[in-house]
């Protein structure tokens, strides 16, 4: 067997841009013989030249580092006679590997700071190369897709609700940790599969985590379903309302797990499960704050957005002007712009809801021209404006969009009117664009097909904010104005004093 694997040997090698074939290497060749079994030399060279068929040849270049210090950690093996990197479960080597750099000095995590700029404690990357390695050396799992703990949705043979800017692919039940338990929810998962979303399958699963590690942590009794009646049910409950981190979709996650629960009563022949919950479970949603853009935060923003790359400028510009969910601005189609007569009109797929068309500016129209050209001219004919550099067939994933905001937001260190870091919310654009609407005195008929609502309840909301605006601009103006009115209040007697003085009172009240 060859103890080597050389460059040749991989197809990227062969893909090289001009200025990486004149680099100059100091060995034309992956090393195996460090490895200490002929098996393992074997295991590592397939994984090699697999990776050889989709990356990219100077990514691949950096495997030397983690292929020294494996090989180094694997000689260990020798004494204990472990000839193939299939002899043990993937967590049994990923333990002894930390255990083995803990002993070298070797760091096991990183700071990796998040699209929200959080800072995340996460495993380096040697960790995470060996990982790699490990599951891709695992046989083909031939078990139904149902049977397994991780489902590849693709497989499930499911015609699946989803919202294409958050491109899902698997669900993951491994965090259920109860066996039984996690098999009943399953079944109930895979029914829920063909009528919900599979944005609320995620949050059922999420909530069904949470319920599962407070069961082994308290009542270990629990194994399935069929073992959770009305008093654990209640200490779940205090248990959420008394913990620290109280969020503030409780309520969300009380209706998931009641929602998962009652599905497996009925497959199951649980008939308790459905009697289990009351409607004052529940806990009362808190009615979430309705913000907005000012003015000038929409002109820090926009100041810094325009020196982006030119197809995230135009996509996020366009989105302002239209007014729309970031959805339905990411899903915007080749073909979705004509003309009646002199006006251009657009069609705009809403994911949440149906299919509506509004007029447009011909500024506007130019615009997402422009971005229809360039997409073109770039990807060929794709069905998406905006597309997913990596899978042209789906749109752009909102969470790339986000990372390439939140990462100027950071780098610039944008901050809001009261100081502090901006968020990235694109919602709030649209609240913005809803309250210039108000402000031109349309009816909310228009507003609201502007909008893209059917009903026109949510216009109030917006209505409401601008008067909320219009009295925070004034209210300075008002609070001189009330100071002349005191001023001239001199003199005047008792009355008007009494007057003043209650006003004071209420001020320092507020």
């Amino acid at each position: 067997m060859q103890s080597r694997v050389e460059y040749r040997e991989l197809k990227c090698y062969h893909n090289r841009s001009e200025k990486e074939k004149n680099t100059q290497h100091k060995k034309p060749y992956f090393d195996l013989g460090q490895f200490p079994t002929e098996q393992i030399q074997q295991e590592f060279r397939k994984f090699l030249l697999k990776e050889g068929d989709t990356k990219l040849f100077r990514t691949m270049y950096h495997y030397h580092p983690y292929l020294e210090q494996l090989a180094k950690y694997l000689s260990i093996k020798r004494n204990e006679s472990v000839q193939s990197l299939l002899e043990q479960p993937i967590e049994k080597w990923i333990l002894s590997l930390k255990r083995w750099m803990l002993e070298n000095g070797i760091p096991r995590t990183r700071v990796r700071i998040s699209s929200y700029g959080n800072e995340l404690i996460v495993d380096t990357e040697l960790i995470k190369f060996f990982r790699r390695i490990l599951k891709w050396l695992q046989p083909e799992d031939t078990r139904e897709e149902t049977e397994k703990d991780i489902w590849e949705l693709e497989k499930l043979g499911i015609e699946l609700r989803e919202n294409p800017i958050y491109h899902v692919k698997t669900i993951n039940f491994e965090k259920i940790l109860q066996p039984d338990l996690r098999e009943e929810v399953k079944k109930a998962i895979y029914f829920n599969l063909t009528r919900e979303a599979v944005g609320t399958i995620q949050r059922e699963l999420s909530s069904l985590r949470d319920f599962s590690g407070f069961l082994q942590k308290e009542f270990t009794e629990v194994k399935s379903c069929r073992d959770i009646d009305r008093k654990i049910w209640e200490e779940y409950l205090i248990h959420k309302m008394t913990e620290e981190k109280e969020g503030k979709g409780n309520s969300d996650l009380v209706l998931k797990i009641r929602n998962v629960l009652e599905t497996v009563g009925k497959i199951y022949g649980y008939h308790h499960l459905e009697m289990l919950f009351l409607n004052t479970d529940i806990p009362p949603e808190r009615t979430p704050e309705f913000k907005v853009y000012t003015d000038k935060e929409m002109e820090t923003l926009n100041a810094h957005i325009i020196q982006m790359d030119e197809q995230t400028v135009r996509c996020l510009i366009i989105h302002q002007m239209l007014g729309t969910r970031i959805s339905d601005t990411l899903t915007l189609r080749m073909d979705c712009l004509y003309q009646t007569g002199d006006q251009y009109m657009i069609q705009i797929h809403q994911v949440k809801t149906r299919t509506y068309e509004k007029p447009i500016s011909y500024e506007l129209a130019m615009l997402i021209e422009k971005a229809v050209e360039y997409t073109k001219e770039k990807y060929g004919n794709t069905k998406y404006i905006f597309t997913d550099e990596k899978k042209t067939s789906r749109p752009l994933r909102y969470i790339t969009l986000k990372g390439k905001v939140l990462g100027m937001i950071r780098r610039e260190d944008l901050r809001d009117d009261d100081g502090k870091l901006f968020g990235f919310d694109t919602h709030m654009f649209r609240h913005y664009y809803g309250v210039q609407l108000t402000e031109l005195h349309l009816d909310d008929w228009t507003i609201a097909r502007l909008l893209g609502h059917k009903r026109l309840g949510s216009v109030q909301r917006y209505r409401k904010m601008s008067n909320q605006l219009i009295a925070d601009e004034s209210r300075k103006i008002r609070a001189m104005l009330t100071d002349i009115i005191y001023d001239n209040l001199d003199g005047w007697g008792e009355e008007y004093e009494q007057i003043r003085q209650n006003a004071g009172r209420k001020s320092e009240e507020k």
